[in-house]
């Protein structure tokens, strides 16, 4: 794992949602139900909501085999097993998250229905069109080699699988400040135009290629955020500690720039396996 994904500090410490769990009188170990962490984790915008969305337009059942890129603590993951009783596969990259994810898991009684896997999805060796279903929540962004990944994604889905992914994209040329937030904070060091990702999708085997321009919805919601992560910060820090508090204000702070200066977007792609 390149050690520079941390300095992304939505990715430190990410066992401290334990503390806010427990902030409800519950302990580390003792059984959760998918309400009492979905609030809590899933790293991505609009949260539960978007994993809905992806359910529906997938149409994810009980039969459906899910890949899940870039799997975070497990939030999307468990969520979509839970609600639909599919199984699912989710994809890490960093020990830590994917240890984190694990006891969730195992908490919330979904061990069966998910698989966690710690991994670069550039370098996964899975068997090829074996899934119905690939979903993926603001992890592209850290991926320049589009070409690896697409084909990648391409291959594990079975004949007219489909993808839902939700990713940054380049609406006009960054300026210098905004290039070194996006390297520095983010771990983003590419990111397409919209025309650029439709070419690449295209050129990996997509078809039936829908994006819904999420752009004005992400940045309400990176504004509402950091402003309610302000008003709650002395509730913060006594669950989380100053220095876990600090670096999220930070990087929220940042991601506000980014969004209010109009030049990064939001988008969300479906497509289908051809």
């Amino acid at each position: 794992m390149n050690e520079n994904i941390k300095t992304m500090k939505l990715y430190n410490q990410p066992e401290r949602i334990f503390n806010e769990i427990g902030i409800g009188g519950l302990k580390k170990g003792s059984p959760l139900k998918i309400e009492d962490v979905s609030k809590l984790d899933q790293y991505h915008y609009l949260g539960t909501e978007s994993v809905d969305e992806a359910i529906r337009l997938l149409k994810i059942d009980a039969d459906s085999r899910v890949f899940d890129i870039g799997s975070g603590i497990g939030g999307p993951a468990r969520y979509i097993a839970e609600k639909t009783g599919s199984f699912v596969t989710a994809l890490e990259l960093q020990p830590d998250l994917n240890q984190t994810a694990k006891l969730l898991t195992k908490q919330c009684g979904l061990s069966e229905l998910v698989e966690h896997l710690c991994g670069n999805i550039l370098e996964f060796s899975g068997r090829a069109n074996q899934y119905d279903v690939l979903v993926s929540w603001l992890a592209f962004l850290h991926i320049p080699d589009r070409s690896t990944l697409l084909k990648k994604s391409n291959s594990l889905l079975k004949p007219e699988g489909k993808i839902f992914v939700e990713d940054f994209y380049r609406r006009s040329e960054f300026t210098e400040k905004e290039l070194k937030i996006l390297s520095n904070d983010v771990y983003c060091n590419y990111l397409p135009t919209l025309d650029e990702y439709k070419e690449q999708l295209t050129e990996n085997g997509f078809g039936k290629i829908e994006f819904v321009d999420m752009t004005t919805n992400w940045k309400e919601f990176v504004n509402d955020r950091f402003n309610k992560f302000i008003e709650n910060r002395e509730h913060q820090i006594a669950v989380n500690g100053i220095e876990v508090v600090e670096g999220l204000e930070d990087f929220y702070s940042k991601m506000v720039k980014l969004f209010n200066g109009g030049n990064l977007g939001g988008v969300r792609i479906i497509a289908q396996k051809e």
